[in-house]
């Protein structure tokens, strides 16, 4: 009985928290073939030139499933780069760039610019450069990472230096997870927080919320990911000219998803942790409720969940699980995935789907569990204990 009044009780208070932002929108689909035309592996070169008004719909899926299956068949090609050759570090006073419009949020922005103006305002550091992967919006190419250098008394000694990357959630602000990189640092651990494609200050001007880095478009959708798997790895690239010799990532919601694509393709990737994490990215966008906008256009041109599962199919980690094993077989990585019991993003039932595939592929990994939902992670007291699960993971992952 008390289960179950907690059940609901969770339930209730999840649905509140994705039901508050009043900005979503529901947009047509496209297929964005266009977003893929530098990126296409050379078997379906042909359908680089292909625009989608001069396709039935009918044949524009046929096309997108065709370049699901060749980028899975070739994805160390969609997901390779060319290294940047202009990273610097910019310092500036850190700004939040709020997704919605709730009146507290907007005064916690302008409280901190105004903070900012008085000079009462700590700058901070950014790591800074221009994104192998290109899009029509600038703002979006130029990467950006806030960097949190572990104190050089945390890294003295034999060992050698450890980094990790951090990717928060779709839509998060540019202060989420900050306190998750202060606290890695303790461990002597050194932290990029890692601002996703049309995140926080990458955002073009013309979005309220981060939408073009899940949307209707599918190819878009495509193309943003590939484009934070690329950012994911240049960041490697550049801790390792720096001297560190350890690396990890971790990401939560969609940054799971777009750090277990880095991991797969990338082994200087060793500590791993999966905050929220699911098989199939059409999955999540389909069953979701901070993506039933999403499925509205979806459903109103027709298709079905299993359909939108083959459109997305080379973001999708069920794909790249045996990708994961042999990449982690080159150095020894240690995994973490922690699911929510409540979820009704992530499905409880996709995250099962992960661990299994890892036990039976014989996936080094830990698993935790949190009693609460998707949203409701980040409310107190079960933002602590998430805390705690991944704190306490990477101090340990590192240590051995």
């Amino acid at each position: 009985m008390l289960n179950e009044w907690y059940a609901k009780w969770m339930f209730r208070w999840e649905t509140e928290l994705t039901t508050r932002d009043e900005n979503r929108i529901v947009r047509p689909v496209e297929w964005g073939f266009e977003w893929l035309r530098d990126a296409l592996p050379a078997a379906i070169e042909p359908l680089a030139e292909v625009h989608e008004e001069e396709l039935t719909f009918a044949e524009a899926e046929r096309a997108m499933l065709a370049v699901n299956e060749a980028i899975v068949a070739d994805s160390d090609s969609f997901f390779g780069y060319s290294a940047p050759t202009d990273y610097r570090i910019e310092e500036r006073h850190p700004e939040l760039f709020p997704t919605n419009v709730r009146p507290e949020t907007l005064a916690q922005d302008a409280e901190l610019k105004a903070r900012a103006a008085r000079g009462e305002l700590p700058t901070a550091e950014f790591l800074r450069f221009t994104s192998p992967v290109r899009t029509p919006f600038p703002e979006n190419d130029l990467v950006n990472a806030r960097w949190y250098p572990a104190p050089e008394d945390r890294q003295t000694g034999e060992q050698p230096r450890k980094a990790i990357i951090v990717m928060p959630q779709w839509n998060a602000d540019a202060f989420s997870h900050n306190a998750l990189c202060t606290l890695f640092n303790r461990f002597g651990v050194s932290a990029l927080r890692l601002s996703k494609p049309y995140h926080d200050i990458r955002r073009p001007a013309e979005l309220e919320r981060s939408d073009y880095a899940v949307s209707s478009n599918i190819g878009r959708t495509l193309a943003a990911c590939r484009q934070a798997v690329v950012d994911i790895r240049c960041c490697v690239d550049w801790l390792e000219a720096h001297g560190y010799r350890q690396f990890g990532v971790m990401g939560t919601s969609l940054g799971s998803c777009y750090a277990f694509l880095a991991a797969a393709h990338d082994p200087r990737l060793e500590v791993c942790a999966f905050n929220h994490a699911s098989t199939s990215f059409g999955d999540v966008v389909w069953t979701g409720q901070s993506t039933r906008h999403i499925r509205a256009a979806f459903e109103q041109a027709g298709l079905t969940q299993e359909r939108l599962n083959g459109l997305w199919g080379a973001i999708s980690p069920i794909h790249y699980m045996d990708r994961f094993l042999a990449t982690a077989r080159e150095r020894e990585r240690r995994t973490l995935v922690v699911h929510a019991t409540y979820d009704l993003t992530f499905l409880e039932e996709f995250s099962l789907q992960v661990l299994e595939n890892f036990r039976r592929l014989g996936i080094r990994h830990e698993s935790r569990v949190l009693p609460c939902g998707h949203y409701t992670t980040g409310e107190t007291p079960y933002k602590f204990i998430d805390g705690w699960y991944l704190g306490s993971f990477v101090h340990g992952a590192f240590a051995d």
